[in-house]
């Protein structure tokens, strides 16, 4: 199931599940997303170009993962006399230890995908945005550090920036984790070879268009 469609639950549940996953394609070194035709909501094919997001973010969410762990031992400590409280802190200050590294193993193994039609746009396990090459009237370097809330424009950001800005000459539908489906015009999103992305979606743009 994509992220943003079944009731709110499911998607939580499919959310979980996702991160869970990741883990393990982290550990083997497996992006999803670029085999057969089918895997994905978009038939991704073999020979789709990856281009990674998560370096920029790595830092602070090791870093997070580790107060985690951290908590894990002190709350350990203090509530040995309690068995109860704590096995019940046990089991969150795991589920928060696993969270977090799902979160950034999600971002290493679902890239932003290119093939000769589509692009999608992709954060950790919980947002897949497909755009057909078509659609694309103009896409440029921009860093941007600021993101307004603003109707039509979707900002997918790591480590509060974007680095590529794309404009559509025709919406595409955007379906959140959370919140109902909304359509957008522009998308702004970060990649860690931003040159290399835009020149990429230059290129695949063009060929779509001829």
């Amino acid at each position: 199931m994509s992220p943003g469609r079944g009731s709110l639950p499911k998607r939580l549940l499919a959310h979980e599940l996702r991160l869970l996953e990741s883990l393990g394609r982290w550990v083997a070194r497996r992006p999803e997303g670029t085999g057969p035709a089918g895997t994905g909501p978009a038939g991704m094919v073999q020979g789709a170009r990856r281009f990674g997001y998560a370096r920029d973010q790595a830092a602070y969410l090791y870093g997070f993962a580790f107060v985690c762990l951290v908590e894990t031992v002190g709350m350990a400590y203090l509530l040995a006399s309690w068995p109860v409280a704590h096995g019940v802190m046990l089991v969150l200050d795991v589920y928060s230890v696993l969270f977090v590294l799902g979160w950034h193993a999600a971002s290493v193994t679902r890239p932003h995908l290119l093939t000769g039609e589509l692009l999608r746009v992709r954060q950790a396990a919980h947002l897949d945005v497909a755009i057909p090459l078509e659609r694309i009237a103009s896409v440029r370097h921009e860093p941007v550090y600021s993101h307004p809330r603003k109707d039509g424009v979707l900002a997918v950001t790591v480590a509060s920036g974007t680095s590529v800005t794309v404009e559509l000459r025709e919406p595409v539908v955007v379906r959140p984790l959370l919140g109902r489906a909304y359509e957008v015009r522009v998308v702004r999103f970060h990649a860690d070879d931003p040159r290399g992305m835009v020149g990429a979606l230059r290129a695949g743009c063009g060929a779509a268009q001829n």
